[in-house]
């Protein structure tokens, strides 16, 4: 089997590229600030206790990895003094039949995070623009506005979908990366894959997208979602990012992947860090991939712990926005910042402030025990 620098090369990549760093046009402070700050303000809140913090404040799975991944991880340690290159291997070959695609459109990466950030180095610069809506994940905005590229934020719609006119508009007006986050982190909610096809069909010929599936799993239910994976459009121009870290319970390993066509991957993998996917990462991933049973049977859980969310939200009046996530966003009724600050005093942590939705929260979807204390602060809220 080759190695993962002999697969670049088959690649079409160039020794030189594969072999070295590419230079970054991205400073240090390019990175999503807002998790890093959180775990900051964790840190001074809580101290010692953190350990002990109820986490519902960024959308992991609450469960852990599943059996079959941590069985992997497990064995994986014993090899943790080799380099990855059989490993990397396997997982790209079962990304491409995973989705029917061929090896050479796959671009993996340190969390769905690095797929953000070639894309932007490989599609926009001086002189270009980023689209995004907001509020969205906000590292893809970090990465462009580094680069020197424009970055222009339109708002979601009334039923926070994308406006995907307006985001059309702005793509006429200079080369675009226009970013698309299908469910929305951090609304949850959905832009119906209808309306993503007759947006796709005008992009213009300057144009690309970045569709962003990380929650794709938890999607599936919904009538007005299919995957641009699962259901490809003849289009050159559409990037589809995937993660590891929701649905996988892989947050902590760091592991994403992008498909587009063989031109688009093949330039955006000279952007990659080199051996970014780490040994254990890498055998934890084929065996979720393989493991089908037990990720629908994660999807189906996830359902029942959002229903019942909404089943606790309706009880009290509260009325968060439709979510097809494993997270859901709600009107609070007071400043984001207080009730933020209210669940740390209470030992859990909730999503941050998002701009535009100063009333807004976003809560993760826990385990049922921690659900019952979520509810239990947040009546114990009114009074205090």
């Amino acid at each position: 089997m080759p190695t993962r620098r002999s697969f670049l090369q088959s690649l079409g990549v160039s020794a030189a590229a594969s072999a070295a760093i590419v230079s970054s046009p991205f400073p240090l402070h390019a990175f999503e600030p807002s998790r890093h700050g959180q775990a900051v303000d964790a840190k001074s809140a809580l101290g010692a206790e953190r350990a002990k913090a109820i986490l519902l404040n960024s959308n992991e799975n609450a469960y852990g990895p599943l059996p079959k991944i941590v069985a992997a991880m497990q064995e994986a340690i014993g090899w943790a003094n080799r380099y990855a290159d059989f490993d990397y291997d396997a997982l790209v070959w079962t990304i491409s039949d995973q989705h029917k695609v061929k090896p050479q459109q796959v671009v993996t990466g340190c969390g769905s995070t690095e797929i953000l950030r070639v894309a932007v180095a490989a599609f926009l610069g001086p002189g270009s623009k980023l689209i995004v809506p907001t509020p969205t994940f906000e590292a893809i905005s970090e990465y462009a506005g580094a680069t020197g590229a424009e970055v222009t934020k339109l708002p979601l719609t009334s039923s926070y979908a994308h406006d995907l006119d307006a985001m059309l508009t702005q793509a006429a007006t200079k080369p675009s990366l226009i970013y698309i986050c299908n469910p929305n982190n951090p609304t949850a909610s959905l832009t119906p894959r209808k309306d993503l096809d007759a947006f796709i069909s005008r992009l213009p010929a300057n144009s690309y997208v970045l569709i962003d599936e990380a929650y794709h799993h938890f999607a599936t239910d919904s009538r007005d979602y299919r995957s641009f994976l699962d259901e490809p459009v003849d289009n050159p121009r559409v990037i589809v990012a995937r993660t590891f870290s929701k649905i996988y319970g892989m947050a902590g390993m760091r592991l994403g992947y992008g498909i587009s066509s063989t031109e688009n991957a093949q330039w955006m993998r000279r952007f990659q860090t080199q051996d970014n996917v780490n040994i254990v990462a890498a055998q934890a991933a084929v065996a979720a991939l393989q493991d089908t049973a037990e990720m629908q049977a994660a999807a189906r859980r996830n359902a029942s712990d959002r229903q019942e969310f909404f089943t606790q939200a309706s009880r009290r009046g509260l009325k968060p926005i439709p979510s097809s996530a494993n997270f859901a966003m709600m009107d609070a009724g007071r400043p984001a910042t207080e009730v933020i600050k209210h669940f740390q005093k209470n030992g859990i942590l909730i999503g941050r402030r998002f701009p535009l939705m100063d009333n807004l929260v976003r809560i993760s979807f826990g385990k049922p025990s921690e659900m019952q204390k979520f509810w239990t602060s947040w009546d114990g809220m009114k009074t205090s």
